[in-house]
């Protein structure tokens, strides 16, 4: 049940942040949204570059939420990169949670724990202790 709790805390906080979520795919896109995250960048609407130069004069801070598959590890690594050698500020928090704190290794994989279909069986087993203050 902390489990639970201190996920929906994370999507929670990730709705209020407004920072620009950066994610791989419509699913993600759409599972982000399910939650209330509003301010969402999908990568396969245009070629890579020109995401990340729209990106960078438009955001002084972003969340990349790309999976932890090989695909999604090299694609993280090259936004962050690049985007960091653009000036932008890269937000690991909610990304590292999601990692290591739950068994979901692909973003889409949220929908499942949408309070109109939820599983506990995707929440990691140990407990979690987060702060959820904003700050």
């Amino acid at each position: 049940m902390e489990n639970r709790i201190a996920v929906e805390g994370f999507l929670n906080k990730l709705s209020k942040t407004g920072k620009l979520v950066i994610v791989e795919g419509v699913k993600d896109k759409k599972a982000l949204q399910s939650f209330g995250v509003k301010n969402i960048c999908c990568l396969n609407d245009r070629p890579l570059y020109k995401m990340i130069e729209s990106v960078a004069s438009a955001n002084k801070e972003v969340i990349i939420l790309t999976d932890l598959d090989r695909e999604g590890r090299k694609l993280y690594g090259k936004l962050r990169t690049q985007l960091q050698f653009l000036g932008v500020e890269v937000d690991n928090y909610f990304r590292e949670f999601l990692f290591r704190n739950t068994r979901i290794r692909q973003v889409e994989g949220l929908a499942g724990l949408c309070p109109a279909n939820p599983r506990l069986a995707v929440v990691a087993e140990s407990p979690v202790l987060m702060d959820f203050e904003d700050g």
